[in-house]
This record gives structure tokens, sequence and C-alpha cells, in this order.
């Protein structure tokens, strides 16, 4: 009787297989979900290139902090288009948020580097986000200084200042920023201050409230402080620089 040899390691199943397919699944699903995750922001974008923007996450969030503190949840804002906002208050907040709002493609490389200058010699700190990713991070994304929300950041002002005109970030930007406790957009922060619409805004009253924008919960436009007052003075006197309005027109755009 011949005796029977068996091979043991031909017996064990191959695991090879098994990890290559679960490497391709892995790999179709990260696709697809970058596929959709790029497809459905693109539309979103697309859609507030016309479509008003009804709320922002920073509304959401203030709300829910304001409920949590058992604090009355205040909530005013009323959008207007761009032609019924004051051409003052759209120079100023050009003034003092940025000034290059014109002329970069969502992100001032200039006013970075002098940030991170800044940074490095220990000077007061200067902020670097320019208007249009302000809008991203209001009208897209949540509050936080982490890696990826700052990526999203970018990749979000790059859509808008893809699909949108200026005049569309500038009118977003106008409509959602937040101005005081509980109060979103220069219209109703017009009618909490001063009882009147955006578009009458005086020159010293846009000034006002471009002033406060750095800190519009700390900072009061109805009330400004001696360190208020010198922005209102300096932003008026950049205005003046301007000529007193913006030209959106990219053909006279180009720098001398």
């Amino acid at each position: 009787m011949s005796e029977e040899i068996i091979d043991t390691h031909s017996a064990e199943p191959s695991t090879q297989p098994l990890k290559r397919s679960l490497g391709r699944r892995i790999w179709r699903f990260l696709w697809k979900s970058a596929l959709w995750f790029f497809g459905v922001t693109v539309f979103i974008v697309i859609l507030f290139r016309w479509v008003p923007v009804p709320i922002t996450p920073l509304m959401v969030i203030r709300s829910v902090e304001y409920k949590m503190d058992d604090k009355e949840v205040k909530f005013q804002k009323k959008w207007k288009p761009l032609e019924e906002l004051s051409p003052h208050l759209q120079l100023a907040v050009v003034c003092t948020e940025d000034q290059n709002f014109l002329w970069h493609y969502g992100i001032d490389f200039g006013a970075l580097e002098k940030a991170m200058d800044n940074r490095e010699g220990r000077k007061r700190r200067r902020g670097a986000s320019t208007i249009s990713q302000q809008v991203a991070k209001n009208v897209f994304l949540w509050n936080g200084r982490n890696y990826v929300r700052k990526g999203l950041e970018v990749y979000f002002t790059l859509l808008i200042e893809t699909f949108w005109s200026k005049e569309r970030i500038m009118e977003v930007y106008l409509n959602v920023a937040e101005m005081g406790t509980g109060i979103y957009g220069a219209e109703a922060a017009a009618q909490a201050y001063w009882k009147r619409s955006a578009a009458k805004l005086t020159r010293e009253q846009a000034a006002t409230l471009a002033s406060v924008l750095p800190n519009p919960r700390k900072y009061n436009a109805k009330r400004p402080g001696p360190y208020v007052q010198r922005r209102i003075n300096w932003t008026l006197q950049q205005m003046r620089f301007w000529g007193g309005r913006l030209d959106y027109d990219r053909e006279k755009r180009v720098r001398k």
C-alpha cells in the first residue's frame, strides 16, 4: 500500500487575491466618494451663483450657542441684491478686509506672506483671509483652524472664484457676514443700528460697519469705542485714496 503524501501548503487558501480585492473595493469607494463630493459641491456653488443663500453654518452654530447658554436666540437677516447695497459699504469692506479683492483669484499670496512674517517676528497678528475666503468659510464651512477645514476653504474659494463674478462674491459677503449679535448681512445691520436701508448708508456708517467686521460681537457699531473710531478714520482715509468707488470691470482692473 503506497503512502499518500499530502502537501499542506497547497491546501491553505492564498490571501493575496483577497487583499487585492479589498484594495480595489476601497479604491473604488474613495474614487466614487471624491466624484460625488466634487459633483455635489460644484452643483451647490453654481446654484448659489443665482439663488440667495438661505442660511449658513455659522448662523446655525450661533443659534445653538445662544440656546445652550439659555440666551434669547436672535436672528436678523434680510437678503438684498448688490444694487441695493450702498457703494460706500462695498468700498469700505474692500479697504478694511481685502484691498486686492479685484485683482487676486481668491488667495492673496502677498498678504499671506506678510502675515507669516508678522507671526515670525511676533508682531501684532495680521489677517490674510480674502473676502472670497471669508465667503467660502461663511457659506460652506464651520469655524476652525485644522488643516482639513483650511484645505476645504481653499477648495471652495477657488470654486466660487471660478463660477461667480466679483460682484456676486461681494453680494453674498454683504448678505451673510456676521455684523453683530444675531445680525447677519448689511440690510439687517443698517436697520438695527440706524433704522435705514443698506442702500442709504452714509460713508461714515459704511466705514463703521466695515471697521467692526473683525469681531462684530465685541465691537459696537452703534457706540464705537476709541479703537473702533481709529479704524473708522483710517477706513475713511483709504476710501478717499480709492476715489470713493469700486470698479468691477475686469478690463479696467489691470494694475499699473
